[in-house]
């Protein structure tokens, strides 16, 4: 007996390996030199200040002139008390703000390491994700290294800036709903048997299954959703679309049941107690995320109303026309049709390279380009999950979630964006799309491997053109690297790396 215990808490330690080296290795790879370049750049400007007031003041302040030379000296004497006008909830800037709390506010590593932290615990959700759904340890270390090696997200995780806090919650709550599902579909069944057998023999067939109010997972997706959106709005198309899949679930698990009235017991029976435990605790962490703006009186817009919920609304309304009205032109703006083909990747920091770089000219960039092969590879095998889906619907054949979970994920990072083709947006929003894009791309490097079914040959060729395309990524990665963390490098090499026009 004690023998199979030891076994057990060895295979369970063994188990716990592969996806801490993965996750080691996106924090090396995110927290080395994380201080370069000392320097705020680009929407750090906003974000940073903020942080630092949120964290001196409970709101964000207005900043006078010189802030972003001064406060790189640990100088913030440029904060000012007066609120300012911020169009972004506070989360974001509250995680920003732990970092420069125990570091300093002149320290660019504070600035930058809740975010980097947060983008290397990102690798580790998205591997228990791959891990739930293809029940494959070595495809769900395919998809954390993925991850881990990949220029966007190493990009998105050195900086100060809030979408890696947003992909971190949206992927956390993806989770979750998925764990709820497979703990209440299991229990669905059983309640409805366990009905079945205590009614009569004679007694009429009930035409509607039972409510499930115990779902403590779909409450911890409601608190990560709630959280996400908390960093920024975007995360609210989450939190709809996952709310959606969760009734969907609810859906077919009575088809599947037998239950008669089926898709009235999904929406209108448990639909209503689904939103309750989904949608109360997002709501509830949002409103907890403003605290420091309710409980004292110096933000923006505190005074409009006596009230300070109904001060928060009115800001919120202002919040709402900044957003669907901005249509600003910028040299690396990109509308959401051109983010699969990778047209217009962003530019974050150009730098002024060393004299003694040993050449005649060199140059220092920070480019959020992804790895090309993991982009363009995803969006290739996302493509392939779709002609499933919709081959499946066609053929009448159902697709299992392995081949679904994917496109919900990519429905709700995705799709909302091509519904606002005059707002200027970037690029590197993509961030949010990037784990699912992965995702998609593990799952078809798993159908490409072959399954045990195969023949012994068709399995032996999947495996070998897998095990290339992860060398060629990594490969890739490395050449990559400098331009992703803004090493000076001479100018040809940095050249090289402009696969497309767009990419300078």
């Amino acid at each position: 007996m004690a023998w199979g215990l030891a076994d057990a808490a060895r295979a369970r330690a063994l188990g716990w390996l592969a996806p801490l080296l993965v996750t080691l290795v996106a924090a090396a790879l995110r927290l080395t030199n994380l201080g370069h370049p000392h320097e705020i750049m680009f929407d750090e400007t906003y974000y940073v200040k903020d942080a630092w007031s949120l964290w001196n003041l409970g709101y964000e302040g207005k900043w006078g002139d010189g802030a972003d030379a001064a406060l790189p000296r640990g100088d913030d004497s440029a904060m000012q008390t007066a609120g300012s006008y911020v169009v972004h909830p506070p989360l974001g800037k509250w995680i920003i703000a732990l970092g420069m709390a125990l570091l300093g506010p002149g320290s660019s590593v504070g600035w930058r390491l809740t975010t980097a932290v947060l983008g290397s615990l990102t690798v580790l959700v998205l591997y228990l994700v791959a891990l739930h759904l293809t029940r494959s340890r070595v495809f769900a270390t395919i998809a954390g290294g993925l991850l881990a090696v990949d220029g966007l997200g190493i990009v998105l995780s050195r900086i100060a800036l809030l979408d890696g806090a947003l992909t971190f919650f949206i992927l956390l709550g993806f989770l979750f709903v998925l764990l709820d599902r497979d703990r209440s579909l299991p229990l669905l069944d059983a309640r409805i048997v366990a009905q079945r057998r205590a009614d009569a023999d004679d007694a009429p067939v009930r035409l509607i299954g039972p409510v499930l109010w115990s779902r403590p997972w779909l409450i911890a997706a409601g608190v990560a959703l709630g959280a996400a959106s908390a960093v920024k709005w975007s995360g609210l198309y989450a939190l709809a679309v996952f709310g959606l899949y969760v009734v969907v679930s609810d859906a077919l698990a009575r088809r599947r049941a037998s239950v008669p009235l089926w898709p009235s017991d999904a929406v209108l029976r448990q639909g209503p107690v689904s939103f309750v435990l989904l949608v109360g605790p997002a709501l509830l962490t949002y409103v907890v995320a403003w605290t420091g703006w309710l409980v004292t009186s110096g933000g923006y817009d505190r005074g409009v109303a006596a009230n300070p919920l109904v001060a928060l609304w009115k800001y919120h309304e202002s919040m709402y026309g900044f957003h669907i009205g901005l249509a600003t032109p910028h040299a690396y703006a990109s509308p959401a049709w051109q983010w699969p083909l990778l047209l217009r990747p962003t530019a974050i920091w150009v730098g002024s390279a060393p004299a003694d770089c040993g050449t005649d000219h060199c140059i220092a960039v920070i480019s959020s380009v992804p790895n090309p092969l993991i982009w363009y590879g995803g969006v290739i095998a996302a493509v392939y999950l779709l002609y499933r889906f919709v081959r499946g619907l066609v053929d009448r054949t159902p697709v299992g979630p392995l081949h679904t979970v994917a496109l919900v994920g990519l429905l709700a990072t995705y799709v909302p964006w091509l519904l606002v083709p005059h707002r200027t947006i970037f690029q590197f929003y993509t961030i949010v799309m990037l784990p699912f894009v992965v995702l998609a791309l593990t799952v078809a490097l798993r159908d490409l491997a072959g399954r045990r079914s195969d023949p012994l040959h068709r399995r032996k060729a999947g495996q070998r053109t897998v095990a290339v395309y992860l060398v060629a990524v990594v490969l890739v990665s490395a050449f990559f690297y400098p331009v992703w963390t803004g090493m000076s490098v001479p100018y040809p090499f940095w050249l090289v790396h402009n696969w497309l026009p767009g990419w300078i």
